[in-house]
């Protein structure tokens, strides 16, 4: 299978090599396989195909798409922007222009687009994404929300898949990307890839996200963050939260969706779920104390929201935090 990487100047650098270091590690374990899938030949492609400068300053060499030949799919690695304004600048830059045509005539094509971390971003601008479920790294969510809102975002998922277009989440997803390319030649390889990399099966990046960190981006959301958190063990009611704050119910509603993509409630399950890992993780509680504590009637309620929410349980989160997995 033939996949193309389209690097750019200031590429993140473990994201790339994460995407490089699986697929050429499935190249190299796929004769171990009975029934081994198709060889990889991994190109990375720059529109004028000349060196791109990572964001740590490495050399990468790269040829044309147009020599490269038409790949069965084109990945978009993330670049190292961690500020929003040089984030929208990027992506939407006239420089990045033959970036751009390159992902369209690909789309155009019929060839299979796959992006993840801020790599997202470029493809939202290209208008690929309009009308289909994305996700992208879960502290950039309000600015994609806010720059692409034609876009499907999800970001609690770490992967979604749509009509020939797979998104990644944060940074780190670049690895969960690749595995899932790997997965779709041949699900063997992939589980083998994945014990050979020491990489962990992962579904969601919600319990990675800080929400503290995403509301801030708007003073009414950050308000109505801060006092679902002094309200944690108390039954939760939006009129009430919106009279202490001084808004009208609609406008924190309209406010809480327009950030983050949720009903306040959502954000307020968001809130104690974070919480509840918290004590889970850092104290000996028990879960039926930690449950009363973030305001859930039981342990039993608390685990089944962990396990929908976050893709864990109580026990995996002790586990985590004594090192044990």
């Amino acid at each position: 299978m033939d996949v193309s990487v389209l690097v750019m100047d200031g590429v993140f650098d473990s994201g790339l090599s994460a995407v490089l270091d699986v697929l050429r590690t499935a190249g190299e374990l796929r004769d171990e396989l009975d029934r081994p899938p198709p060889p990889y030949r991994v190109t990375c492609v720059s529109p004028g195909g000349r060196p791109v400068r990572t964001a740590a300053g490495h050399l990468v060499e790269t040829v044309t798409p147009e020599a490269a030949g038409k790949p069965a799919v084109l990945v978009v690695p993330g670049v190292a922007h961690r500020h929003a304004g040089q984030l929208t600048a990027w992506a939407g830059s006239p420089r990045l222009g033959p970036v751009r045509e390159t992902v369209r005539q690909a789309r155009a094509d019929g060839v299979r687009l796959a992006a993840a971390c801020t790599g997202t971003f470029l493809l939202a601008e290209t208008g690929v994404l309009d009308g289909l479920p994305a996700t992208t790294s879960w502290w950039l969510a309000p600015l994609f929300r806010q720059r692409h809102p034609q876009v499907a975002l999800d970001e609690t998922r770490l992967l979604t898949h749509a009509a020939g277009i797979t998104t990644a989440g944060a940074g780190m997803a670049h690895l969960d990307l690749a595995l899932f390319l790997v997965r779709e030649a041949g699900p063997e390889l992939a589980d083998l890839t994945a014990r050979y990399l020491l990489a962990d099966h992962r579904t969601r990046q919600a319990g990675y996200a800080v929400t503290s960190h995403l509301a801030r981006t708007d003073p009414t959301v950050g308000a109505y963050e801060r006092w679902v958190r002094a309200h944690l063990d108390q039954p939760l009611r939006v009129a009430d939260a919106a009279r202490a704050l001084g808004a009208a119910e609609r406008t924190l509603q309209r406010a809480v969706d327009r950030v983050l993509g949720v009903s306040p409630l959502r954000l307020a399950q968001r809130i104690r779920l974070e919480q509840a890992a918290h004590l889970l993780r850092t104290t000996s509680l028990p879960t039926e104390t930690v449950a009363r504590r973030v305001g859930y009637e039981s342990a039993t309620t608390l685990t089944t929201l962990l396990r929908e929410r976050l893709d864990t349980t109580p026990g995996r989160l002790r586990r985590q935090a004594l090192g044990r997995g």
